[in-house]
């Protein structure tokens, strides 16, 4: 193949790290939608944390660009798809992103490129939903003109260990011989290098199961919390002693937000229905997850109520409501959830986070927020995610009264100060 030019398209938590990433070796031109957002990454600022400025800057001096101009990227040969792959308000599918970036590399592609898909779909959408949209936009044709590959993309928000480069890779490609040149690609830049997967087919199943499983799990782990909680037994005491064997799986409760494990399962699960299967599993373990944050804050009012806090007009204080901790991705975060909640018993609640954009949390929910500690007094606290800020904090101070409550989700407190956790 002649010289690789990359050009990245959607410049999030996902295609920003990788177009960075590929800069190392390869001219690569990143691609964006949003002009705010590539204004900023040209100025050297990565406002999802997960490009450092350092990096970033450093790329931009390489030669790396960001840009809203399609010319830019026409003169490229290997474009890589990394938008979202949300669900609907009845939790169907979305992939009108999707279709757009699609649109998009159809408009520049020429014969011989190769286009890769990153989002997380189910078995089928790249060859099914993706690849005709190119195919009409640029009048080329799939496996003659132009091929196609899919590598699932494995960024975890706000971790500092598993980074991209760091990640195994899972690649494929429309023919052998693509295959072994994403392949190659990919390698490449990697410190451990990658699996290649026999089709396109399974490498998309390889990823939707990856979240569909923990999905499962953790919901395994939610349902126990409130079997214990019931019977008056310490959640954490029993995964403690559980994990003492060998092969058990250690997991914790918790809520079950963000743009992966939250929303991918739905895709598998409505595809399975396409087919005649109905993945009961999957679908209880979403219902329940999904309702997590209902349950902490019931939860919440129950000690309340137990150490004689009026809840009607209480003052209440939520701590964190990024989907999790120390990184500032609000997507599908579940603590709004367990604001609703509380809103029918009070008005009085304010959300503390330094990590989230009060005008994102705002324009996404509705909600306000602030971004420095109150200096009022409160009659519960919530931990509700576990940035390092709040570890540190002397929650008992923030209580106006020895009866106050205070709540953690996420069981990152000493035992002793807490009046409930899952």
């Amino acid at each position: 193949m002649r010289s690789i030019r990359i050009a990245v398209i959607g410049l999030g938590y996902v295609g920003l790290p990788l177009a960075r990433l590929f800069s190392t070796k390869y001219e690569t031109v990143g691609f964006d939608l949003n002009q705010k957002r590539v204004d900023a990454l040209m100025a050297g600022h990565d406002s999802t944390l997960e490009v450092s400025d350092e990096l970033l800057q450093e790329a931009l001096t390489r030669g790396f660009i960001c840009t809203t101009n399609l010319d830019i990227i026409r003169e490229c040969n290997f474009y890589v798809v990394a938008v979202p792959t949300p669900v609907d308000e009845n939790n169907r599918p979305d992939l009108k992103p999707l279709w757009g970036a699609s649109e998009i590399v159809g408009k520049v592609i020429s014969k011989g490129d190769i286009v890769v898909y990153e989002s997380t779909v189910y078995p089928g959408v790249t060859e099914e939903e993706c690849l005709p949209v190119i195919e009409k936009v640029s009048g080329l044709k799939f496996n003659v003109d132009f091929y196609a590959g899919y590598s699932p993309e494995r960024i975890n928000p706000g971790d500092k260990e598993h980074t991209v480069e760091k990640i195994k890779k899972v690649t494929s490609g429309s023919t052998p011989y693509i295959a072994d040149v994403v392949d190659e690609i990919y390698n490449s830049v990697l410190v451990n290098g990658t699996h290649k997967a026999p089709s396109i087919r399974v490498a998309e199943a390889s990823k939707i199961i990856e979240n569909s499983q923990r999905d499962v799990n953790i919901a395994f782990m939610n349902e126990l919390a409130k079997i214990f909680n019931a019977m008056g037994i310490d959640t954490h005491d029993v995964i403690e002693a559980a994990s003492s064997k060998w092969n058990f799986i250690k997991l914790s409760p918790g809520l079950v937000g963000g743009h992966c494990i939250s929303v991918d399962p739905y895709y598998l699960i409505q595809k399975a229905q396409v087919y005649g299967v109905l993945p009961r599993v999957m679908f209880a373990a979403r219902r329940l997850n999904d309702g997590m944050g209902a349950y902490v804050a019931n939860q919440t009012i129950k000690c309340m109520n137990k150490r004689g806090v009026l809840v009607k007009d209480s003052k209440v204080l939520i701590l964190g409501v990024t989907f999790k901790e120390n990184c500032p991705d609000i997507r599908n975060t579940k603590v709004v959830d367990i604001y609703h909640t509380l809103e029918e018993y009070t008005q009085n609640i304010i959300i503390y986070d330094p990590w989230a954009d009060y005008k994102d949390v705002k324009r996404e929910y509705g909600i306000d927020i602030v971004n420095k500690l109150p200096k009022e007094k409160f009659d519960a606290i919530i931990v509700a995610v576990a940035h390092k800020d709040f570890v540190r904090l002397d929650m008992r101070a923030l209580l106006n009264t020895e009866n106050g409550v205070i709540y953690d989700v996420k069981g990152v407190l000493p035992r002793n100060i807490v009046d409930g956790r899952l």
